[in-house]
């Protein structure tokens, strides 16, 4: 079965469910600066881990991500069995700094200059992290292209090989076919995003 057909039969059977949790996260642009903070510290902690792991320790220390210290924030993700805690805690720290400046970014017009402007500005976010950042508050044009999604590309014809690095011109490419393949489906990329999570891990994502 080609993607195309096999996306048309997961929006049978879940899209209702998929709609309902994108109407969700597109309550997230009306967000305080504090919190569009956090959600970023989400996205900075999941880059190469475990996203339900990562959520239940996002959640547990939570509003702590706008007070902590460097070196109590990197003690509390060790405790909580976080792999990354020193360079994580590092990076979320910095970024704590440029709160009004991540208010500023996201105030810009063009929502592509918002993903490139995020990536310029804050360690810790790539490509796949600001795309998962911008598509928690709502924005629908952008992929979230990680191992998982380029396994089920790469099953399905749709690239050649796996890459071993995404830089930007990689990472670009690859949405341009996801892009063409949600327009092709009519649909957007934060959906098809759902529906390739869905193919990968039996679930609807929960963040």
């Amino acid at each position: 079965m080609k993607l195309r057909e096999t996306i048309e039969k997961l929006k049978k059977e879940i899209g209702s469910e998929v709609k309902i949790a994108l109407a969700e996260f597109e309550k997230r642009r009306m967000l305080s600066k504090e919190d569009k903070f956090l959600e970023l510290c989400f996205c900075i902690l999941v880059a190469n881990s475990s996203l339900e792991k990562t959520f239940d320790i996002w959640k547990k220390i939570g509003s702590e991500f706008l007070r902590l210290s460097k070196n109590e924030l990197s003690k509390k993700l060790k405790e909580n069995g976080y792999r990354f805690y020193n360079k994580r805690a590092e990076y979320i720290v910095q970024a704590r700094e440029k709160i009004d400046k991540l208010e500023e970014i996201l105030n810009l017009s063009n929502e592509f200059k918002i993903r490139e402007t995020l990536v310029e500005n804050f360690k810790g976010i790539g490509w796949k992290e600001a795309s998962h950042f911008l598509r928690n508050l709502g924005y629908k044009n952008f992929a979230i292209i990680d191992r998982h999604v380029l396994r089920t590309l790469s099953r399905f014809g749709l690239i050649d090989k796996i890459p071993n690095s995404l830089n930007k011109k990689t990472y670009l490419e690859i949405e341009k076919i996801l892009r063409e393949t949600a327009e092709r489906l009519g649909i957007s990329l934060a959906e098809l995003d759902f529906y390739l999570f869905y193919l990968s891990k039996g679930k609807i994502p929960i963040k």
